[in-house]
């Protein structure tokens, strides 16, 4: 607990999810666990404000880890606007046919999770944490959000609610 409040809680889970291993390059390789900053993206869809971050204390792990693996295709560059321009003024196209590779991924399926986190107010900032607090329940509670919570990969996204208070992280 930090602070007068104790941290607040979220439950989120779904299908599939991806949260990547930075030092896998070329192939996506996922933690088995959700990341601290995949937990604030999360929570920031759900509410997010200036006057406040979201610091994660704990990730709870409710479902037992299980992997899988799908092979995808992929365009290697990135659309720019630049080039788009040029091809308008000067003709050109682009074809995803010559541009495409085949990717692994190792992801997780079936994931559901408890974040718990707390408001942390910036300085400067005069509203009480507390107003923020309610604002979360309110929101959580009703199942808006500001943008559809995703699991790592924006392909993979997730519901959320309060947590019902009978949930327990599996043993590791």
């Amino acid at each position: 607990m930090v602070g007068n409040y104790a941290a607040l809680a979220l439950k989120v889970w779904g299908d599939f999810a991806c949260f990547t291993r930075p030092e896998m390059k070329v192939e996506r390789v996922t933690y088995p666990v959700m990341s601290p900053s995949a937990a604030r993206g999360v929570l920031e869809a759900v509410f997010w404000k200036p006057e406040f971050f979201w610091s994660v204390e704990e990730i709870w792990v409710l479902e037992p880890i299980r992997y899988f693996s799908i092979l995808r295709n992929e365009v290697n560059s990135r659309a720019s606007e630049r080039v788009a321009s040029e091809w308008r003024t000067s003709g050109g196209s682009y074809d995803a046919t010559e541009d495409r590779a085949q990717r692994h991924t190792l992801a997780l399926r079936d994931v559901s999770y408890i974040i718990k986190a707390q408001v942390q107010v910036k300085p400067g900032v005069t509203e009480d944490e507390a107003k923020f607090r309610d604002q979360f329940h309110r929101r959580a509670r009703d199942g808006r959000c500001f943008a559809t919570p995703y699991l790592g990969c924006r392909e993979f996204s997730g519901s959320f609610s309060e947590p019902d208070g009978d949930e327990q992280p599996i043993d590791s």
